[in-house]
């Protein structure tokens, strides 16, 4: 479990479609908004983890259709976080308050978690990561469904403990990285890194 723990901290790390959505959240709607993301980003994967665990994954895996019509729908989704964060960097760059406050204003705590939901769970990369990922942990005989319950258990809450310690983080410096100037560049790169994120899905194959 400990190599496990260690080789999926390394995978949660490296920066993909999460990091950029809860780093843009966490920017307009603060700590909460971040932390709401990644309950939304913990439960996607749950999905996922669970399904894996119980072989649900091998079945969209073996699926052409069913793959790429998750894949297409993932990767409009991408599309669509990805234009609407650089129509906000324009907002940022003008460095209204008005305009900052009536966005924050504009969101739930549902929306920032269905935006984490969405962004797993409609990531074929995730339910084939966890096909290629989780057996090499498993024994070779016996019963295997309790152990990688246990494993995904481990994934879900290492994914919740970085996430929620990286929201922290840009909270903390929160004032700098608000500054109009600043959050419109980070704005920038975050539309633009999400739909690079969505291509690689699209020509994934």
């Amino acid at each position: 479990m400990l190599t496990f723990a260690v080789a999926a901290l390394v995978l949660i790390m490296i920066p993909g479609p999460d990091q950029a959505l809860i780093t843009r959240n966490a920017l307009v709607g603060g700590r909460a908004a971040g932390l709401y993301t990644t309950l939304g980003g913990m439960l996607g994967l749950s999905v996922h983890v669970s399904a894996a665990s119980l072989g649900v994954s091998s079945l969209l895996v073996a699926s052409a259709v069913a793959f790429t019509v998750l894949k297409a729908v993932g990767t409009l989704y991408l599309v669509w976080m990805g234009i609407a964060t650089l129509r906000a960097a324009r907002q940022s760059a003008k460095g209204t308050a008005d305009a900052e406050a009536s966005e924050a204003a504009g969101k739930t705590w549902r929306m920032y978690v269905r935006q984490g939901f969405l962004s797993n769970a409609l990531n074929p990369k995730v339910a084939l990561f966890f096909v290629t990922f989780l057996p090499q942990f498993l024994p070779t005989t016996g019963h295997t469904l309790g152990k990688a319950l246990v494993l995904s258990a481990e994934f879900v809450v290492l994914y919740l403990l970085w996430f929620g310690l990286y929201t922290v983080t840009v909270d903390r410096f929160g004032a700098f990285l608000r500054r109009p100037r600043v959050r419109s560049r980070i704005e920038q790169v975050t539309g633009v890194l999400l739909i690079g994120f969505a291509a690689r899905l699209a020509l994934m194959q």
